[in-house]
């Protein structure tokens, strides 16, 4: 029996189906955009890429974290 994962990384596979991108694509995006705040990069993750809110926060959090490499 698997572990279920928690925390933001639990909506990556919900993202990675309705954005039809992996991950790491949007972390990079993250890592690579002038922008510097969390709530800076969620709104534009929402408003450049279509991404909902609980998305696009989970993305930001994770990154910004340094989470996974």
């Amino acid at each position: 029996m698997t572990t279920p994962v928690k925390g933001p990384a639990g909506y990556f596979p919900a993202i990675e189906k309705k954005y039809g991108r992996p991950i790491e694509e949007w972390r990079v995006l993250i890592r690579t955009s002038p922008l510097t705040t969390h709530m800076e990069l969620v709104a534009w993750l929402k408003a450049e890429h279509g991404l909902g809110h609980g998305h696009a926060n989970a993305l930001v959090a994770h990154t910004l974290a340094g989470a996974g490499g």
